[in-house]
């Protein structure tokens, strides 16, 4: 049956000489992965190939079928042409780590619809912000991601519980068991970060490089015990080098 439906791509892989399967974080069914066949017959006279890039927003209509492993995508157009994100090397290594941790985390065909439409908006913002006001984007979606997916932090930061502990997976009032201990100054900041429900409110939260990073390590080892086979960021490494 032909559905119409808006999607982010969060993969796309060549295949055979002129095709692509692309994966798809979709509104109506969740991740699903589709055959795009050839996409790529016509190299750069085409230019549709080049809308099917990571994070890419997307207004579709494909053919879905339970029994089928990869769907069929018959039309696409992008719900929004990027202005700042491909360009601009700061927003594009944001886009890519937050790509990455969807892939990471998201099960497969399984609707997510408000967790889509939070990830829609959060790309959208993500272009229309200006570049210096993007620096908590990946703490604030890592968060908000594991929210939705059920990894929530339990308690919050007080006088009373200070201490971020990793076993427990919230705040608490004595020392964690671990040697992974998070300065009682990064777990208020972590709070900070908690407290905002909006992405205009992001740029008025000040918090160092340094800090933000130390915090993204432990939310993504975090993530790491409590979630099975999220494995190594590999974008990470690269969004250290760039975000400031």
């Amino acid at each position: 049956m032909l559905y119409q439906t808006k999607g982010i791509v969060l993969r796309s892989v060549k295949y055979g000489e002129s095709s692509l399967i692309i994966t798809l974080f979709t509104q109506q069914f969740g991740v699903q992965g589709y055959l795009v066949q050839g996409i790529r017959k016509y190299g750069s006279k085409s230019g549709k190939a080049g809308l099917l890039q990571p994070s890419i927003l997307l207004d579709l209509a494909a053919f879905q079928s339970p029994q089928m492993s990869l769907q069929r995508l018959r039309e696409f157009h992008p719900t929004h042409l990027y202005r700042s994100i491909q360009e601009d090397i700061v927003k594009n290594s944001v886009a890519l780590f937050s790509v990455e941790l969807l892939l990471r985390l998201l099960p497969e065909q399984a609707p997510l619809p408000e967790l889509f439409n939070f990830c829609f908006s959060y790309f959208l913002q993500l272009d229309f912000l200006e570049a210096a006001a993007v620096a908590n984007f990946p703490i604030f979606f890592i968060v908000k991601i594991g929210n939705y997916l059920g990894y929530s932090l339990s308690g919050k930061y007080t006088v009373e519980t200070p201490h971020l502990n990793l076993e427990e997976g919230g705040f608490t009032a004595h020392l964690p068991p671990s040697h992974i201990e998070v300065s009682q100054a990064d777990a208020c900041a972590l709070q900070s970060i908690l407290n905002v429900d909006d992405f205009s409110s992001l740029a008025q939260i000040h918090i160092g490089s340094e800090v933000r990073f130390r915090l993204l390590d432990w939310y993504i080892l975090f993530l790491q015990q409590h979630t099975q086979h999220f494995g190594a960021i590999k974008s990470l490494s690269v969004l250290r080098a760039i975000l400031h």
